[in-house]
């Protein structure tokens, strides 16, 4: 059987059924490797491949191979990193699939498009959807209000006034309503800018002396999205001229979507007409997540990325992080670079590290004790014992003991391992402390963990952030 020619077809079969950016995404680097017994197995390139393959598009995947082979009963995966080598002759090409779609236009974020007679807008960010913006408790009442103001604009919730603290996701709500209403309507004028933009306009129109071009230019839109516009406060000529041009959409039963970091009444500096047009539609107010929504915010970032963190991790991140969507997002991508950059699994040590150089003025709660005490005083074998056993989430018994199951048995070796390596301690020393085994059963569970770690990158990684741990 030639197992290329088999996925071939089976990607043939699949690609119709799922969005062409999501068969490159997860089928790139992937292949057919055996069929034995009615099983099917399939190799993907990352550990986090598989798992998004497994759990979203299995069923498709098992009926196509069905279709071309009814032997076929179920599906196995194996992780080869190989795959995503040009030259792994496994691989089946999908330029003949990318070539059916053209490429989408690039579009630089924080440019301007003009839409004529000096209308221009700021791009919107592709990146910001309704789909994508994590709903949890707190802010439900935002999203659904941006949700029905994108499917009828003008409609009952105009204005839209939307405030919240900075980093709660206003500018996502904002640019997501307007990219929904141009992809129900790509014919519509929809126009994002930040209120600073607005009154830096009108300065220079009124410097120039064209201001009656510019009183022209905001009022045929069919949707207006003023971004901050607490910027307004105590720039008379510039809520004038916004008043007006409010007036004239508003009366044309076009939409005004307009956030800020106060609620309207909280506007200091801002004429009462203003107040009262800002208060006349649905005012929502933005309030940072819960510990729940956070956690999903965190786990839709990662496979976002396509990454893979533990979600020990993810709580740490989650219950320390209580200001700004922003900086929990931050602080993930901070963790995320760093643990490829050198190597390693994050931990919960690593974690608080990149807070700390963030410049986190809190404190921060939930680190291991056994982990922080082990860190500070690797010097003996019980050390690294405390450490590795923090590590993997195993007692000291079980890391010692003779239990054979995989979750004892690979955290044991890489403890003899590390104290071999790292510690210089003698075979015979180290059987010693682990219950008086021979030297041959720590020679041999120290040449397993290397020649393991030829192949297996997150082997290599724990290994990495243990010995960051240790302070190596």
């Amino acid at each position: 059987m030639d197992f290329k020619d088999f996925w071939l077809n089976l990607l043939k079969r699949l690609y119709p059924t799922i969005s062409h950016q999501n068969f490159v995404s997860w089928f790139k680097n992937t292949a057919a490797l055996s069929l034995k017994d009615g099983v099917l197995t399939i190799g993907v390139p990352t550990p986090f491949a598989q798992k998004w393959v497994s759990e979203k598009y299995e069923t498709k995947v098992l009926q196509a191979a069905r279709e071309i082979n009814p032997e076929v009963k179920e599906l196995a995966y194996e992780v080869h990193s190989s795959l995503e080598d040009p030259t792994d002759t496994r691989r089946v090409n999908l330029d003949l699939f990318i070539k059916k779609e053209s490429k989408p236009r690039k579009v630089a974020r924080g440019k301007e498009i003009s839409y004529g007679n000096g209308l221009r807008s700021r791009t919107l960010n592709p990146r910001y959807s309704l789909n994508n913006f994590v709903v949890g408790k707190d802010n439900r009442l935002p999203h659904a209000a941006c949700m029905a103001v994108s499917n009828m604009p003008g409609g009952i919730y105009n204005p839209l006034f939307v405030y919240g603290g900075v980093g709660l996701g206003k500018t996502h709500l904002l640019q997501a309503t307007g990219n929904e209403m141009l992809k129900l309507n790509p014919n519509m004028k929809v126009v994002y800018m930040s209120a600073e933009k607005f009154v830096t306009e009108i300065v220079e129109a009124i410097g120039k002396r064209y201001t009656k071009e510019f009183k022209a230019k905001y009022r045929h839109v069919d949707c207006l999205l003023l971004d901050d516009v607490q910027f307004f406060e105590r720039k008379d000529s510039s809520q004038q001229e916004f008043f007006h041009t409010f007036d004239e959409l508003y009366n044309a039963n076009k939409q005004i979507l307009i956030s800020s970091d106060r609620p309207p009444s909280e506007l200091e500096g801002l004429d009462d007409r203003l107040v009262s047009r800002f208060s006349m539609g649905m005012v929502v107010e933005l309030i940072f997540p819960d510990f729940e929504t956070r956690m999903a915010i965190l786990q839709t970032k990662c496979q976002e990325h396509r990454i893979i963190i533990d979600n020990e991790i993810l709580e740490f991140i989650a219950y320390n992080t209580q200001t700004s969507i922003r900086e929990l997002e931050g602080i993930l991508l901070q963790v995320v670079a760093q643990s490829q950059i050198e190597k390693t699994t994050p931990t919960l040590r690593s974690v608080a590290d990149v807070m700390k150089k963030l410049n986190r003025t809190k404190e921060i709660v939930g680190l291991d004790e056994r982990i922080a005490e082990a860190r500070s005083v690797i010097r003996t074998a019980e050390d690294v014992i405390t450490l590795v056993a923090a590590y993997f989430n195993v007692t000291k018994s079980e890391l010692l003991g003779n239990d054979r199951r995989r979750e004892y048995m690979m955290p044991r070796q890489v403890c003899m391992y590390l104290l071999r390596h790292e510690l210089s301690q003698s075979y015979q020393k180290i059987g010693e402390d682990f219950g008086g085994r021979n030297h041959t059963t720590v020679l041999h569970a120290c040449n397993k963990v290397s020649e393991a770690a030829k192949a297996d990158p997150k082997l290599v990684r724990d290994i990495n952030a243990i010995k960051r741990e240790m302070g190596l």
